[in-house]
């Protein structure tokens, strides 16, 4: 690979115009911020439930696997209060074994059409029994159908292989009711730390950051 700036394919892209919203997004004050970050990222949240895109919901995960290398995926955000950020999966997955190895997690969301991104970063702990199966007795049959076909993240040979394991999966529980499997569950990821960040022209953009402590939160700002 040459290292000549010659020869580097640099991606220039000139920033196309606003997507027209249908509503008027409410900035975040970032000379005074609000005391309580919880409730700005449901402000938010809200704001990208307006968009439109198919999954607002949708974040970026990133793990570090027993190696010590780091892995990333997207998945859906399910829920968030005050104690975290709640998402299902397989926990058999290499998203969960590495939680099972490293429970710690860094969550990304990016809206584009709003130019924010929203960063959080903290321990991972497992839902209960009980919130697991209240997500997935609310899912589709075919969804839960899947969580049991699926040996996720594992090699596959052919999608012959999965829909015949798919057809199994449905002649075991045809007239019954599809149980969660117990390995497939719900994480929540706490808000050791929430990051806001807004775009501005000319890459000078907005950055506060607000890190749980005993005491509450401490909030500062960043440089773009």
């Amino acid at each position: 690979m040459s290292d000549s700036i010659d020869d580097f394919p640099f991606i220039r892209f000139e920033k196309r115009p606003a997507v027209e919203l249908g509503f008027q997004p409410i900035p975040m004050n970032f000379e005074n911020p609000p005391k309580d970050p919880v409730a700005e990222v449901l402000r938010w949240l809200d704001e990208a439930f307006q968009l439109p895109i198919p999954n607002p919901n949708a974040m970026s995960i990133a793990t570090i696997n027993a190696d010590g290398t780091p892995s990333l995926r997207i998945v859906l955000l399910r829920g968030f209060d005050k104690h975290g950020a709640v998402f299902f999966t397989n926990r058999l997955s290499r998203k969960g074994l590495a939680l099972s190895h490293s429970p710690q997690a860094a969550l990304l969301f990016h809206w584009d059409h709003l130019d924010r991104q929203i960063r959080i970063e903290g321990k991972v702990t497992a839902t209960s029994d009980a919130h697991s199966d209240a997500y997935f007795f609310g899912r589709p049959r075919m969804n839960r159908i899947g969580a049991w076909a699926s040996d996720q993240s594992r090699p596959l040979a052919d999608r012959a292989s999965f829909e015949s394991r798919i057809r199994e999966v449905e002649n075991r529980f045809e007239g019954k009711e599809v149980p969660r499997p117990p390995h497939w569950g719900g994480y929540r990821v706490a808000l050791d730390s929430i990051e806001f960040w807004q775009g501005d022209t000319h890459r000078l953009h907005e950055r506060i950051v607000y890190r749980k402590s005993s005491a509450g939160w401490n909030i500062g700002r960043l440089f773009p």
